[in-house]
């Protein structure tokens, strides 16, 4: 629903949504999602708890509404590198580049997952998006003739697992983009590749070119 079809209740209530959602963030960054507390964000907002859990029933509400907007993010954003004709490498960049540029977005959706909780079903939609790309930029740049829509399609349903019973080229190839992608990133934010002198944008450029 657009802002301009929204009454003034539905604008209310979505601003202090959104305001939730950047308190839970500070709080994610100094102390991590399993110190993410709804009373603590009531009291910065001057609220009480009660009236809070008018916005977010729980914890997990909220922990969902923010991995939510991290894969829509993600997603909208490789997919825009993808219209634009972007290479494998340049689609690594840009994939770095997201997660670069908000750490603790990233580390939600593909860090350690937090005790306790379980995703709805349309998160694991979302991320499929990502995963139709990489199989599409995959079959792009080889030699294997180009999935149809319905063939990307069959994968998503499938997921990684059923996509890979098929021993498609490409979903391989995905598979290992993915798989090098986030071995680079999780090393560079955890700070190990600093001390090496190793340069992480060069490294993740040659991973992905020897595919």
């Amino acid at each position: 629903m657009t802002e301009s079809v929204r009454n003034p209740r539905e604008r209310y209530r979505a601003q202090v949504r959104d305001e939730v959602k950047r308190h839970a963030w500070e709080q994610i960054a100094t102390a991590g999602v399993t110190a993410l507390s709804l009373n603590a964000i009531a009291k910065e907002m001057g609220m009480s708890g009660p009236a809070l859990y008018r916005y977010f029933a729980g914890r997990d509400e909220l922990i969902t509404a923010l991995i939510r907007d991290a894969y829509r993010s993600l997603a909208d954003t490789v997919r825009a590198a993808h219209a634009a004709g972007t290479t494998a490498v340049a689609l690594a960049a840009v994939i770095r580049e997201w997660a670069l540029s908000d750490p603790q977005r990233y580390l939600l959706i593909y860090g350690t997952p937090v005790p306790g909780y379980h995703a709805p079903d349309d998160i694991t939609a979302i991320s499929d998006e990502i995963l139709a790309v990489l199989l599409e930029v995959c079959a792009g740049e080889s030699e294997e003739p180009p999935k149809t829509p319905f063939d990307v399609l069959l994968s998503m349903n499938r997921g990684w697992a059923g996509a890979l019973a098929a021993s498609s080229p490409t979903v391989h190839r995905a598979l290992s983009f993915w798989t090098r992608l986030q071995g680079v990133l999780s090393l560079e934010l955890a700070g190990h590749l600093t001390p090496m002198g190793i340069d992480p944008g060069l490294l993740l450029a040659e991973e992905v070119a020897e595919l």
